[in-house]
């Protein structure tokens, strides 16, 4: 691959990144760049806008779920035609598991793949500070990576006397600066920010935006400085793990959820499932009045149920499709809104409590505060799960809501400190629970899974 990439990377959260990015990319795009993009880490509201612009999937890299090998593999695929990719990175530049290592960070991103780092500096307040601000960043690591800045919140007066101090005194090149937009601003929720089709005038922002940016940074510059990028060197990981060489005997179709309140999807999940023999068909349980036909497996991946709780009882039909059809057997994968959604009854963010599925019985509630956060290993307890005894997994949690009914058959522990809990409900057809699972990072579970659709597709039609 010898193809442009660069980092967009940021001193800390709230600094502009996702902002910043979607500005870059809806530039590069009118000029009529093929674009692809990433975000670093478990965010899955931030690759909704990347496609949004680009109009082509954004994709995940994770160096917490998947080797360096695999990383490097899954940016060379994905990124395999297009003229530049553009990385958004997380938190903070250095900021990693648990707050206190650098182990799934941008950085290590940046390392693993050899890409080159454009730090964003949120200069409000700051002057002459600014300086020291870039030196610490520099000088943390000695292969920092960083290979310019994009100074934010700087006006344009200040800016030609700032940017001239940076590259003088730091020898580090400044790719332009971002003036104060308060009407481009995105809004955010309790899981991050609000969806591109929730905010008002969106296209219009962003035409905006990348108007501004179009004049403030050297657009030029900067694929200049992707292009710099050494040839990516990956070899198929498929050699190294005995699960990505799963091939299902025979197709089957796995029916996933896919609307406004269930759209937490790893776009690479969907494609190592495809890579396995699946059939892939989407259904909305908001719209749709029933599970689609002839499906032999159904994922409910995260979302936002607790926004639609309303709607999601009112479609009576699809919860009993998907009450029956779990009842009688049909092999399910939920995590996290997929399994608040299963249960007899999910709490909104106002407090309301709504009838869902009732596969699970009990309640899925609001704790108002951000119940568990980060990076996790999970460990199976019971010998029966998907018809399989699975090995160590990695996962993360994001959520507010809790759950009455969190059994035993897997305990989640946080890798940097030893605190367990209870997580997951299984059996030998069902795998649901709060955890999130990047399938890349834990091939077993598809496979697993689908050799359980495929089991299911046999049965005789009397035992469906």
């Amino acid at each position: 691959m010898k193809s442009g990439r660069i980092i967009i990377a940021a001193g800390a959260s709230g600094s502009g990144k996702t902002l910043i990015t979607c500005g870059i990319l809806k530039v590069l795009k009118n000029r009529r760049k093929s674009v692809a993009s990433f975000k670093c880490g478990p965010d899955y509201i931030d690759p909704i806008f990347h496609s949004t612009i680009i109009g082509t999937k954004s994709r995940n890299l994770d160096t917490f779920f998947t080797s360096p090998l695999i990383t490097r593999y899954l940016l060379k695929m994905n990124a395999a035609d297009a003229d530049i990719s553009v990385i958004e990175g997380v938190m903070g530049y250095y900021d990693g598991i648990g707050g206190v290592l650098i182990k799934a960070s941008a950085y290590e991103l940046a390392m693993v793949t050899e890409t080159p780092v454009v730090l964003i500096v949120n200069c409000r307040g700051m002057s002459v500070s600014i300086l020291a601000y870039i030196q610490g960043f520099l000088k943390y690591k000695t292969d920092s990576g960083i290979k310019g800045v994009i100074l934010n919140q700087i006006s344009s007066a200040l800016y030609p006397k700032i940017k001239q101090k940076i590259e003088e005194e730091l020898k580090v090149t400044v790719y332009g600066y971002v003036p104060g937009v308060p009407d481009c601003v995105i809004e955010s929720r309790h899981l991050g920010l609000k969806m591109p089709s929730e905010i008002s005038g969106f296209k219009e922002k962003l035409i905006k935006l990348s108007n501004i940016l179009e004049k403030t940074l050297n657009i030029d510059a900067l694929l200049a400085l992707a292009n710099q990028a050494p040839e990516l060197i990956s070899s198929n990981p498929w050699r190294g793990e005995p699960s990505f060489n799963f091939r299902l005997p025979e197709e089957v179709t796995v029916a996933v959820a896919r609307d406004e309140a269930f759209c937490f999807i790893y776009e690479d999940n969907i494609q190592l499932l495809e890579k396995m023999g699946a059939k892939i068909v989407y259904f909305s349980p908001l719209k749709n009045s029933k599970l689609p036909t002839g499906i032999h497996g159904l994922l409910l991946y995260g979302g936002y149920p607790e926004l639609y709780g309303q709607s999601l009882e009112g479609n009576i039909s699809m919860r009993e499709s998907v009450l029956a059809g779990i009842s009688n057997g049909l092999p399910v994968i939920a995590e996290c809104g997929g399994f608040m959604y299963l249960h007899e009854f999910l709490e909104d963010v106002h407090g309301n409590s709504y009838k869902m599925v009732g596969a699970i019985k009990g309640r899925a509630y609001n704790t108002k505060k951000l119940n568990r956060f980060g990076y996790i290993d999970v460990f199976q307890n019971n010998d029966n799960v998907l018809g399989v005894k699975l090995p160590k997994l990695t996962a993360h949690e994001f959520h507010y809501f809790d759950s009455t009914v969190c059994r035993k058959d897997f305990t989640a522990r946080k890798p940097q400190n030893g605190r367990s809990w209870d997580c997951i409900c299984a059996d030998e057809n069902q795998f649901i629970g709060f955890p999130h699972f990047y399938y890349y990072g834990n091939p077993q579970i598809p496979k697993a899974f689908l050799e359980r659709c495929c089991h299911y597709q046999r049965l005789p039609r009397s035992h469906k």
